[in-house]
């Protein structure tokens, strides 16, 4: 069934007003500070599940990801086991619960501000606000090439116009609505997503001939994997590749444990924890959370290989071959060759969904942290709505600058890079406030630079896919690893990690000025 043009735009138009709708909601809601933060500490468990998990899935997962899981196969199903378990189950459970409480005790509105009240200290709340505002535009603008690509190619409108577009009326709720608005869009954007993703399931299976024969006709494929991935150790697209093999250390260390455990180091997500009434809420925020987590990463990592099939059988090319080598433009290029018009439209919603959803939330982080936990702050202010609006628009005209100039296939590997060093800088100093009674800075604060310089060090000089691309270490030493295979596909994030948690564990039992309960409630 054809679809005109002007249903489409008809289509587009009615969500379009819809989310803006939800907006003036969150406007109207809003009324002081602590609703603009953290949407006043009594949202529903499901609105929770949808807003985080909406939030969690961006078109990272969906564009980038199902490209990258079209080229090395369906052994980025750990990444969904890894999600589920780690960013649903232990995120909720173990992490959200404490974080709901200790943040309502201390009283913090953000991801910095908790971190530094926990060990009471201004530093924390600087040091990791500048993590976030400096490398989360990285994760921001990988968002913005997501949604804008597949808007380029549905609507067939220029790269550029979808692009500032697109940015622009997610700022525009975000500013006037704060983290009501975001929540409540989020939740209707992660139904659309539900919807969508399901759909594109059940069609690519059909289309294939049902499970059984699209599976077994990947599998036969398994000849026909590049020889530069065979000798890097890909064994096929149903199968894991071989055990330390470079493709091995792509998969696992980068973007299975990237996303997987760098979940937990996301302030954006964090913040969610800080929304709920109590903990029984987070409790019942889990099946739902659950559910979707598996729909949009399984999903992906299912239809991504499988279009190898499809592409194979009606152009004779694998998947990436048939969009030009760019792992970002497979699946929106396989939607819109494969797929009926009237469903190029639902999922042209589901994509959008997926990047606005994230969008909103990545803004109104950095807008609360540039504009409240750094700028205000300094001017012995603690937050206003307005410094946040301002940090907003700023980050957001710098998410745009370097969505401008990133290069082609970048979505998946920005995306891990972020979650990566939020990880290796925060999360071991994060969970140790958390979970003891008396936590130590000195060890916090040496565990997150020891984490960061990690990260970075391993970036530059070792990790081949950044430090080729960085040309530092070529500049300096002539050589774009400093490491050999495969240790140069050994991701920063373990190294760093590492790093971080040996020098929590070494300086907590040397410190003797721990910080007490009645410090932390002391702190401003």
């Amino acid at each position: 069934m054809a679809v005109s043009t002007e249903l489409t735009i008809l289509i587009v138009l009615f969500y379009l007003v819809m989310i803006l709708g939800l907006g003036y909601y969150g406007y109207k809601k809003t009324k002081k500070v602590e609703d603009y933060m953290v949407a006043g500490r009594n949202t529903h468990p499901i609105i929770i599940a949808l807003s985080y998990g909406a939030t969690f899935i961006s078109t990272s997962a969906i564009v980038g990801f199902g490209g990258i899981s079209a080229q090395y196969g369906m052994s980025l199903m750990w990444l969904t086991v890894l999600c589920v378990i780690v960013g649903v189950i232990i995120a909720f459970l173990f992490m959200g619960k404490r974080i709901r409480r200790v943040g309502k005790e201390l009283g913090a509105l953000t991801y910095p501000e908790l971190f530094g009240k926990m060990f009471g200290s201004k530093f924390l709340i600087y040091a990791s606000g500048l993590i976030f505002v400096a490398a989360m535009p990285l994760y921001t603008a990988a968002v913005l090439i997501g949604g804008a690509r597949f808007i380029e190619t549905t609507l067939g409108i220029p790269y550029m116009t979808a692009l500032f577009g697109f940015a622009v009326i997610v700022a525009l709720y975000v500013v006037i609505g704060g983290l009501i608005a975001v929540m409540y869009t989020d939740a209707v954007q992660g139904a659309i997503m539900l919807l969508g993703m399901g759909l594109l399931l059940v069609l690519t299976y059909i289309y294939l001939g049902g499970v059984v024969v699209a599976n077994s006709a990947l599998e036969a494929m398994t000849p026909l994997v590049p020889e530069n991935l065979v000798e890097a150790g890909m064994t096929g697209w149903t199968s894991m590749p071989e055990f330390g093999s470079p493709v091995w250390m792509t998969v696992i260390t980068t973007l299975v444990l990237g996303v997987g455990i760098g979940v937990l180091a996301q302030p954006q997500l964090a913040v969610r924890f800080m929304t709920a009434k109590d903990g029984k809420s987070l409790n019942r925020a889990v099946p739902m959370g659950a559910l979707f987590i598996v729909m949009m990463t399984g999903v992906a990592f299912t239809v991504g290989p499988l279009t190898n099939v499809y592409f194979m059988e009606t152009t004779g090319q694998l998947a990436l071959a048939a969009a030009g080598g760019n792992v970002d433009s497979v699946i929106p290029l396989y939607i819109n060759s494969a797929m009926p018009e009237l469903f190029v439209i639902i999922f042209m919603l589901t994509l959008l969904s997926a990047a606005m959803s994230t969008l909103s939330s990545l803004l109104h982080t950095m807008g609360t942290t540039l504009g409240g936990d750094m700028f205000a702050r300094l001017k012995g202010k603690r937050y206003s709505v307005r410094a946040n609006q301002i940090g907003i628009v700023v980050m957001l005209i710098v998410s745009l600058a370097i969505a401008v100039v990133m290069p082609d296939s970048i979505i998946a590997r920005a995306t891990a890079m972020f979650m990566g060093l939020c990880t290796a800088a925060l999360l071991p100093a994060f969970i140790h406030g958390l979970v003891s009674k008396r936590p130590s800075f000195l060890a916090a604060k040496w565990s997150m630079i020891a984490g960061a310089a990690g990260w970075l060090v391993w970036t530059v000089f070792a990790h081949t896919a950044e430090s080729k691309a960085l040309g530092i270490c070529n500049a300096i030493f002539g050589v774009d690893s400093l490491v050999a295979s495969p240790w140069n596909y050994l991701d920063p994030l373990v190294v760093g990690t590492i790093l971080s948690i040996v020098v929590l564990i070494v300086l907590i039992p040397l410190d003797k000025k721990r910080v007490t309960r009645e410090q932390q409630h002391s702190f401003v």
